[in-house]
């Protein structure tokens, strides 16, 4: 499914006629609403959104934690580290597990 968004995409930058463009590229947008639409008809399964959501805030003892996404690199994703100094948990942008400064006083 991809490969074949992509190889449209390909086309359409290589393509001299715009009307062609257009359609190929109204055709890509299609296939990716109806598997967005697919996705979301069974309502009993939680969004990944809603899953991460679940998991508490990861507490840490520093100002700055660095996330991975997992702890098998084959899993993760590249490493983001994040800033701890506000009051709310910082999120990462690519997995979004929240993190939180643990202060001990």
């Amino acid at each position: 499914m991809a490969s074949s968004i992509l190889k449209n995409l390909v086309k359409l930058s290589s393509s001299p006629a715009t009307t062609t463009a257009t359609r190929s590229f109204s055709l890509v947008t299609t296939q990716i609403s109806n598997h967005t639409a697919k996705w979301m008809q069974d309502t009993s399964k939680k969004s990944p959104m809603e899953l991460i959501n679940e998991v508490p805030p990861i507490k840490v003892e520093g100002r700055i934690v660095a996330c991975e996404g997992d702890t098998d690199p084959a899993l993760g994703h590249p490493i983001e580290y994040i800033c701890l100094d506000l009051a709310k948990p910082a999120v990462c942008k690519y997995c979004g597990l929240r993190y939180v400064q643990d202060h001990h006083h």
